[in-house]
């Protein structure tokens, strides 16, 4: 299934708040609300949905049995697709240096600065977040972030949804315990990053530096193991590889993070990004107001966002 979190553009004011419904995706055009689907689901949110789903997989069978009957629907083009959660109860969790390439092509940036210390692949991922400010959702605006800066980065990422929840969660089992996948781009702030010490906080976690969506493709439907991953700006390629290339695959990655700390359903992790990053080019490519970015994964589907600066 393709899970959404939808709004209808028709019934929505000026200025008013918005009503955000989860919605499944019918073919590739209409979109109708769970609710609709399982009436016994009600008004839930995502995260809500995401869990009662986890927790009753006869629930989870009676909706995508249902979805796979309902005909008709309302046309995609007639909603506004926010990222699929919203605003995550919690911090994203985000990994560093996962891709073999994009971490010489960042070594060899590193070396270049006369940066000293070790420049092998780390025996353990390198572990961040982002809070839940930075995430937005497919159509939406990224904000440019000057006068901080204006080193604006594209990183397409697989992101993983989790479903069932569990801590100290063995490689073996993790799979067990992913809900779901979507789109993200790690959007990073070169020069805020690279100034608190090795710490990639600040310039990670800007307000919409986080785009996500379209929807979730559940897990029961997608082999995340082997798909091509793509960044695109104003139509050019600059990223193009494939998730077979992670240095750490996902079920060390749940494991990691779940050591110690309890996972919940609805959590996101995005789990790093490949070569052809804009600050390793020769030379640097940063986003400039009025870019479009267009990330795309196989077998999910496109997330496109537009750099706007501040009103």
């Amino acid at each position: 299934m393709r899970l959404v979190t939808q709004t209808p553009l028709d019934s929505v004011a000026p200025n008013a708040p918005i009503t955000a419904r989860p919605g499944v995706v019918l073919g590739d055009e209409t979109v109708v609300d769970v609710a609709a689907l399982l009436p016994e689901v009600g008004q839930r949110d995502m995260v809500l949905l995401i869990q009662m789903l986890s927790e009753d997989p006869g629930m989870f069978e009676r909706l995508r049995t249902a979805a796979a009957s309902r005909t008709g629907g309302v046309p995609l083009a007639r909603v506004r697709l926010l990222a699929p959660i919203p605003r995550p109860r919690r911090n994203v969790f985000c990994v560093g240096w996962n891709y073999s390439e994009h971490f010489q092509e960042g070594a060899s940036f590193r070396a270049a600065q006369g940066a000293p210390g070790e420049q092998a692949i780390p025996e353990h991922p390198a572990l961040f977040s982002k809070n839940p400010a930075t995430v937005t959702g497919p159509d939406s605006d990224v904000l440019f972030p000057a006068p901080a800066s204006e080193q604006l980065d594209w990183e397409v990422e697989l992101a993983v949804i989790v479903g069932r929840p569990g801590h100290d969660i063995k490689e073996a089992d993790a799979m067990q315990h992913v809900f779901g996948y979507t789109c993200a781009n790690d959007v990073s702030v070169r020069d805020v990053q690279r100034r608190h010490g090795g710490q990639w906080f600040k310039g990670k976690n800007f307000d919409t530096h986080l785009p996500m969506g379209p929807w979730i493709v559940t897990a029961d439907e997608l082999d995340a193991s082997a798909l091509r991953v793509q960044t695109r700006v104003n139509g050019v390629t600059k990223q193009d590889s494939n998730t077979r290339f992670m240095v750490f695959k996902i079920p060390r990655l749940v494991s990691e993070f779940s050591v110690g700390c309890q996972l919940e359903a609805g959590d996101i992790m995005i789990t790093g990004t490949p070569e052809g990053v804009g600050f390793a080019r020769k030379p640097p490519e940063f986003m400039k107001i009025g870019d479009v970015v267009e990330v795309e994964i196989e077998g999910i589907g496109v997330l496109r966002n537009r750099v706007q600066g501040r009103t």
